[in-house]
C-alpha cells in the first residue's frame, strides 16, 4: 500500500494513517477527544500520544466533557501519578479548562461540531499536495482557529496544534496525491 511519506511500519501507525486520519469526525466527544490528545502531543511525536491513547481514554472518562469539568485538585494529583498518561500538570489542567470551555461553545454554538467545522465551512477541505514537503504546518484557517479557541479559554491549542487537529479529523485532506488514502 502506497502511504504518506510519515508513516512508519509500525502497525498502530499504518491502522491510524489507513483508518482514521483524515476521515471526517462530526462526533462532539470525538472532537474533543482529539483536541485534548493533539495538545498532549505538545513537545512530543504524535506516535506517543497514540501509544498512550487507550490510556487517555481510561484516565479521562472517555473524555466525556461532563465528568471532566468536575475534576478536582485530588483528581490532578491521581493523573499525575497514571503512567498511562504524559504527566505534565500543565496538559492535565488544559484538558480540564479545555472541558469548561467546550460547554461554553456548545452553549453559544448548539455542538462542538458547529463550532469547530465552521472555521472550513462545514466541508473539508481537499488539498492537493505531490509530496511531504508541500504540507505545511499551519495555514491562515489554524490560525484563525488557534485564535479563537484561546479567546473561549482553550489551552495547548497554537496555529500548529490546530492545523494537526484539522489533518487528523478530517478538515482538510494532507494525505499526498499518491497516497492510496488520497482520494477516499
Amino acid at each position: 500500500m502506497n502511504r504518506c511519506g510519515w508513516v512508519t511500519q509500525d502497525p498502530l501507525y499504518q491502522a491510524y494513517h489507513d483508518q482514521e486520519w483524515g476521515v471526517p469526525v462530526y462526533d462532539d466527544r470525538l472532537l474533543f477527544e482529539f483536541l485534548n490528545l493533539e495538545g498532549a502531543q505538545a513537545g512530543l511525536s504524535w506516535y506517543t500520544i497514540l501509544k498512550k491513547r487507550e490510556g487517555y481514554r481510561r484516565a479521562f472518562d472517555q473524555f466525556d466533557p461532563a465528568k471532566i469539568v468536575q475534576y478536582d485538585e485530588k483528581k490532578i494529583e491521581e493523573l499525575l501519578q497514571d503512567e498511562g498518561i504524559v504527566r505534565n500538570r500543565l496538559k492535565i489542567q488544559a484538558v480540564i479548562a479545555n472541558a469548561h470551555a467546550y460547554f461554553r461553545v456548545v452553549e453559544e454554538f448548539g455542538s462542538f461540531r458547529e463550532y469547530i467545522w465552521s472555521f472550513v465551512g462545514g466541508k473539508p477541505i481537499q488539498n492537493h499536495f505531490r509530496q511531504l514537503s508541500d504540507v505545511p504546518a499551519q495555514t491562515p484557517i489554524s490560525d484563525q482557529m488557534s485564535k479563537d479557541l484561546k479567546k473561549r479559554g482553550f489551552k495547548f491549542v497554537g496555529s500548529t496544534i490546530c492545523y494537526a487537529y484539522m489533518q487528523a479529523v478530517g478538515m482538510v485532506n494532507d494525505h499526498i496525491m499518491t497516497c492510496d488514502c488520497y482520494a477516499k
